[in-house]
């Protein structure tokens, strides 16, 4: 004979650790490791990657192959454009940038970039990365006139906690980031 009463218990117990392991791989859920962010804004649309490779390709052609579009999606009413991967276009697994985006990720360890108004703009904060995506410019910063791949000036997001020491870990990283 079953024992009905067991067989539930240890169907909620498999049940359980499986949830709890999903949860544990969820790339979106990990706001330990350092996310990458690089927002161009361009004709009256903030185009957002995580990839540089997807970045790059932006640049060069003005489209990705791969996107989501979120109409009227930014702080100003702007067109939101996530450029996706090839592997990411089916939206079966979470896009940790677009979970950012949304609120649904809570996380603020990121290096980013923004190209905005013929400078670029650097971070390490997505809280600072909010504030100037929507008043359009910082209260802090660390500016150096044409050191970007361009020769663009390349301004250094800073905060009050920042704002009294050279980002020189930051430039650093933007270097590394563009060599």
């Amino acid at each position: 004979m079953f024992n009905f009463k067991r067989i539930t218990y240890f169907g909620f117990i498999i049940t359980l650790v499986t949830l709890l392991a999903g949860c544990a791989s969820n790339p979106s859920t990990d706001s330990t490791k350092k996310l990458s962010i690089y927002e161009v804004h361009h004709d009256g649309r903030i185009h957002v990657f995580y990839d540089k490779k997807l970045l790059k390709e932006f640049m060069q052609l003005g489209e990705t192959s791969y996107r989501l579009t979120k109409i009227a999606a930014g702080p100003n009413r702007e067109t939101m454009v996530f450029g996706l991967t090839k592997r990411d276009k089916k939206l079966k697994k979470p896009v940790p940038v677009i979970d950012l985006y949304s609120g649904k990720l809570k996380q603020d360890n990121v290096y980013a970039e923004m190209y905005k108004h013929g400078r670029i703009y650097v971070f390490n904060s997505f809280k600072d990365m909010k504030t100037v995506r929507s008043f359009g410019h910082p209260n802090y910063m660390y500016s150096q006139i044409a050191s970007g791949p361009n020769r663009e000036t390349v301004v250094y997001v800073l905060n009050k906690k920042t704002k009294k020491k050279r980002p020189d870990a930051l430039i650093a990283e933007f270097k590394k980031n563009n060599s």
